[in-house]
């Protein structure tokens, strides 16, 4: 989230971004270019790492700097806001000795944060554990860390092959870009070693037509894949100033939730000192998470649909980002504020049961709740008709003499 603390004046602009462009070993010659840098600031025994990008604008450069803090402490997995049953999941696949388990999610959604954690349970003394990233973000002292350098050719890719001559038994890499680090890293997880990775997708089944779109054999997906974590970040309702409070009967609508699903109260922050007037305070993980088992490696081996395997999933068990974020608004953790603005609202096809009046799927044909029959569509073929039509013109079907769904007979 942005906020504006100091505002400085416009004549002193050039004379900072030089200043920072000198800190990161930038060129301050270049101004018509993007520069990417990096200053290391050293506090005692804390490094931080300050990433920084410049980006030529209308008004003059525009400095983005990423605060890195490397000494920060690896999480566990319970304080990543893992829901006990999706926890059990995880910890099925953290104990496999070989696959590809893959954090998605948009970029800051804490996926290397999950694999680091993931990583930190897997933790053994008698197995070797290696890290491959751009840079490294966090310290291991059990594991093997390189950090890659594009500029002299140190690229993902080269160094996932060389280090699968180390003989590795868990390898993370930072990010799968293109088809080669994806290809050596789906074979190296057909080789025998363990592989966490991440990628940008926006949900857990969407990786794999993202995988099959990079190229990847879908056999070889079926085969080497574990797991998907799609993630998000939500702001967690601050415990100091957090108070009962209705939820938003307009948000609900939007999220096509009935008035008393969260009951009559909701978690929501009033604004304190601690949380800066925010009523947010830290931030908590929104988890989708796919495993695989015998019958998706079928289904993905096949020309599947997308929404077919979806339903799948969705049938065995699977929660949706939505679903485990509103569980945690129903906890209280967060709002259906962050939610919405996080997730986003749902869509679907609707329409108005003629009997009823009430709001159903719309390719459903008959009403769930009052079991009358969708009277534009033919009983025999399912195909819509229009009003006044005697004969269904695709099975022709006589429509005269059958009662529609408030038993009125067309003569």
């Amino acid at each position: 989230m942005l906020h504006a603390k100091i505002k400085i004046p416009s004549d002193l602009h050039p004379a900072v971004i030089s200043r920072i462009k000198i800190l990161a070993k930038m060129d301050i010659a270049e101004r018509r270019r993007p520069q990417d840098g990096r200053i290391t600031v050293k506090a005692g025994t804390r490094v931080v790492d300050m990433r920084v990008s410049s980006l030529p604008t209308i008004n003059g450069e525009k400095i983005v700097m990423r605060i890195l803090d490397k000494s920060a402490s690896i999480k566990r997995l319970e304080d990543l806001g893992v829901l006990q049953e999706d926890f059990g999941k995880i910890e099925i696949i953290s104990r496999k000795p070989q696959g590809v388990v893959i954090a998605t999610g948009p970029t800051g959604s804490g996926k290397t944060t999950m694999l680091y954690s993931l990583l930190s349970a897997m933790m053994n003394p008698s197995k070797n554990f290696e890290t491959i990233e751009e840079p490294v973000e966090y310290f291991l002292e059990e594991a093997n860390q390189v950090s890659i350098h594009e500029k002299i050719g140190l690229s993902f890719a080269q160094v996932l092959r060389a280090t699968l001559r180390q003989d590795p038994d868990v390898i993370l890499v930072g990010e799968m870009r293109d088809f080669e680090t994806a290809d050596t890293a789906f074979k190296a997880a057909l080789t025998g070693h363990m592989v966490l990775t991440t990628l940008h997708t926006n949900s857990a089944v969407s990786s794999i037509t993202r995988l099959i779109d990079m190229g990847i054999k879908p056999y070889i997906i079926a085969s080497a894949l574990e797991g998907v974590i799609a993630q998000r970040l939500v702001r967690k309702v601050c415990s100091g100033c957090a108070a009962p409070a209705p939820p938003d009967p307009r948000l609900l609508e939007l999220l096509h939730l009935p008035g008393d699903f969260f009951g009559a109260t909701v978690m929501v922050g009033q604004g304190c000192p601690q949380c800066n007037a925010t009523g947010y305070r830290g931030r908590v993980g929104v988890y989708e998470l796919f495993v695989m088992n015998d019958d998706f490696r079928r289904l993905i081996g096949t020309d599947y649909k997308e929404s077919e395997l979806l339903n799948l999933v969705r049938t065995n068990g699977m929660r949706t980002l939505l679903e485990d974020g509103l569980e945690k608004v129903r906890r209280g953790w967060t709002t259906l504020d962050e939610v919405m603005r996080v997730v986003g609202p749902t869509v679907r096809m609707e329409r108005v049961c003629e009997a009823c009046r009430r709001t159903i799927d719309s390719k459903f044909l008959f009403c769930p709740h009052c079991g009358s029959f969708r009277h534009n569509c033919c009983r025999s073929c399912r195909m819509p008709l229009e009003e006044g039509w005697g004969v269904c013109p695709f099975c022709g079907v006589d429509r005269r003499g059958l009662p529609d769904s408030e038993g009125r007979i067309t003569v």
